[in-house]
């Protein structure tokens, strides 16, 4: 469970338990997906809890509620500030964080005025676990990036990775891998996507996927590690010539993968610049190194 019913929630500007929230059974958020949100993470660091971050994820969430016509009135900093003491509140120290924007009553098409602010936390190990992940190339696509604004954390565009995930795991597979409209490689249902191929990483450009805060760590990681990465749009194809491949995201973390459908990747995890990356991202985000 994410919450008991000692857990305290931020909401509207005031802290209180979770199950005191009012929510209206008729707010846009839930009828029509028109609201925004972001995943963060807190460790327990040796200087105490830092939230790995947190500028960068709030700074997005309030582009994702400027695209969507939502009129986010607290500041990134505020937010921030209001995070640590949400992780207080709770005892937490390694934990996840939910900051989620939705809107009040609205049957109709447009954004309402009223705009409610929640942040949640709880603890949450690895979304996709610690082991080699099996990955099914899926039958669905990411959203056409001219039908909506695909570097946004909306509510709504997330029933795609539903589908996905689900059809993966029907079939035996731990995760999913979309390709974009064109039939390019794209993402994970919540997670960027890399391989490994001729010692150097490979990953789709931005335009088609989000614009992964876990995803620029990587290039930070990479470059410190004098490793190459190129941006470009590349087929499933490659995938199948590729030495090794993983997922990250701020749920996530950095994961490897074994394999894409049949193919398994010939280079051992612990030998892969992946593993190298994994390893330093740990650090970092455990010893802000």
């Amino acid at each position: 469970m994410y919450y008991n019913e000692n857990t305290t929630i931020f909401f509207n500007g005031e802290f209180i338990k979770v199950k005191e929230i009012p929510v209206s059974i008729f707010n846009q958020t839930m009828h029509y997906g028109n609201g925004v949100f972001e995943g963060i993470r807190a460790y327990d660091t040796p200087k105490g809890v830092q939230i790995f971050k947190a500028k960068e994820h709030y700074e997005r969430l309030h582009y994702s509620a400027k695209v969507m016509h939502i009129n986010l009135s607290y500041s990134s900093s505020e937010l921030e500030q209001i995070s640590y003491k949400l992780l207080e509140a709770n005892n937490l120290k390694d934990a996840y964080i939910r900051p989620l924007v939705y809107l009040g009553e609205n049957m109709s098409l447009t954004p309402t005025d009223e705009v409610n602010v929640v942040i949640m936390a709880w603890e949450w190990g690895k979304y996709l676990g610690d082991k080699l992940l099996n990955v099914m190339l899926s039958s669905f696509q990411r959203p056409n990036p001219k039908s909506c604004f695909v570097e946004a954390k909306v509510v709504g565009h997330y029933t795609n990775s539903i589908l996905a995930t689900t059809e993966a795991k029907s079939k035996g597979f731990d995760e999913a891998l979309l390709t974009d409209m064109n039939g390019f490689v794209a993402e994970g249902p919540g997670a960027n996507f890399f391989i490994e191929k001729n010692g150097k990483l490979v990953t789709p450009p931005l335009g088609n996927i989000l614009a992964g805060i876990t995803r620029k760590t990587v290039f930070e990681i990479a470059k410190e590690l004098h490793f190459e990465i190129e941006e470009r749009l590349f087929t499933p194809e490659e995938i199948y010539t590729a030495d090794s491949a993983f997922f990250c995201g701020t749920a996530a973390e950095v994961i490897g993968i074994a394999s894409v459908n049949e193919y398994q990747f010939p280079l051992k995890w612990e030998e892969s610049i992946g593993a190298l990356i994994q390893k330093k991202y740990k650090r970092r985000v455990a010893f802000n190194e």
